[in-house]
């Protein structure tokens, strides 16, 4: 398992809406589909949480398992020296559906209030992302 580094906890945070997170998830066909999520926060260490509302293909095809790929992008942190090449953080890991219980209203409520205001009924679900891999665009290994 791998750790998203603390200094990147804020950023991830804070990404919407200059920099909103890009998910990664393969459809049947095997191309990869990727979709803004503004609903994409740091849970803890070594996951994130995100708010499923959409009908789309990414809704469809997720389930427990899917593999899902977080894409970040920041070009301050690139000027900062926090990120190298691109400001650009990649996360892989493992997504677990929360559909019920106190989890599901914990991911609902640790969300920006903009998407919260996207699905004031909680029609949708929560889905934790584990980290399996965190890396830089390079291809080496966040710290």
């Amino acid at each position: 398992m791998a750790v998203i580094p603390k200094n990147l906890h804020q950023p991830i945070n804070a990404a919407y809406p200059d920099n909103t997170v890009l998910v990664g998830s393969v459809l049947p066909d095997g191309f990869a589909q990727f979709t803004p999520r503004g609903s994409v926060y740091v849970l803890d260490d070594t996951h994130f949480a995100m708010w499923e509302r959409g009908s789309g293909s990414t809704n469809a095809n997720l389930k427990d398992g899917s593999k899902l790929t977080i894409f970040f992008r920041n070009m301050a942190l690139r000027e900062s020296g926090v990120l190298p090449r691109g400001g650009i953080a990649r996360f892989y890991g493992t997504a677990k559906l929360v559909k019920d219980g106190p989890l599901r209203e914990q991911i609902y409520k640790g969300m920006i209030k903009p998407e919260q205001e996207r699905d004031p009924d909680m029609k949708g679900f929560g889905v934790v992302i584990e980290v399996e891999r965190a890396e830089h665009i390079d291809g080496k290994p966040l710290t």
